[in-house]
């Protein structure tokens, strides 16, 4: 991997993660198109491995509100009557399971089975068209302060659905905000929020496993793109926020149909 490449590889990553449109899907287009000779294993322990530079923007950019959810929990998490931001904490770990449970089980099918671009471009599609319908039919009406158990647990579902290319952590959690009722910002908002837990300790996880394993070349740009997918990253998330005020998921929508069916055009003429 040159200097280039993974340069090119934090910027996508950077972009990708917080908007809902498959971070993972466009990681694995262009190091397809950059004909990288990544085995499955490599690819997974990259991707997870530079997430934790997007991770590490959302832990600065939510600095203020992480620290008080932590300190919140730590001292009412476990009373009967607890606080607000206690319970947050607690809905922020209720929607972690179903990510952690699913990831454990199936690790390895997911890995060397659907890891492939066929199944990241029908993914674009079909959850393309999910956002679409969240974001046309939802009420948009809830703010943060109407997250229950309940509704934590089926914002988890959705990202779960993120282990399969394509379908976007952010885009599973804010589709099913959506359709749950919770305004735009707030479904990203928490999205990001949902996410730092899984990521982090995927990230970390994969990191330590293999980094003993990968080629100098490889660890020097897996550490290039996690640098730049940091700063790329703060700079989105702060944007997208802003957008999401007044505008709608249209642009991520198209974006996410004309490179699903840009990829299985090509795939078929390839194949």
């Amino acid at each position: 991997m040159t200097f280039i490449q993974a340069l090119l590889l934090g910027l996508i990553q950077g972009l990708t993660e917080f908007l809902p449109i498959s971070s993972s899907a466009h990681l694995q287009l262009a190091t397809t198109l950059m004909n990288l000779q990544l085995s499955k294993p490599q690819l997974t322990a990259f991707i997870a491995t530079i997430q934790l530079g997007t991770e590490l923007a959302v832990l600065i950019f939510f600095a203020k509100d992480i620290w008080r959810l932590v300190k919140a929990w730590f001292s009412s998490g476990f009373k009967k009557d607890k606080t607000t931001d206690a319970k947050l904490a607690w809905y922020v770990i209720i929607g972690t399971i179903p990510v952690v449970v699913v990831g454990l089980a199936f690790k390895d099918f997911i890995e060397n089975e659907l890891r492939n671009l066929t199944v990241a471009a029908f993914m674009l599609i079909v959850f393309g068209l999910v956002l679409l319908l969240a974001d046309r039919f939802g009420p948009k009406t809830k703010g943060i302060e109407k997250l229950t158990g309940k509704s934590a647990l089926i914002f988890g579902l959705g990202q779960m659905l993120a282990v399969i290319p394509g379908v976007s952590r952010s885009g599973g959690t804010i589709s099913a905000g959506l359709f749950m009722g919770f305004d735009r910002k707030t479904a990203a908002r928490y999205s990001f929020l949902l996410a730092v837990p899984a990521v982090l300790a995927s990230g970390i996880y994969e990191f330590a496993k293999t980094y003993k394993d990968l080629p100098s070349d490889l660890l020097m740009g897996t550490a290039v793109a996690t640098v730049v997918s940091f700063a790329v990253g703060f700079a989105v998330i702060a944007g997208l926020l802003r957008y999401l005020k007044k505008g709608s998921f249209m642009p991520f929508v198209l974006w996410r149909v004309g490179v699903g069916v840009a990829i299985l055009v090509a795939t078929y003429i390839a194949a």
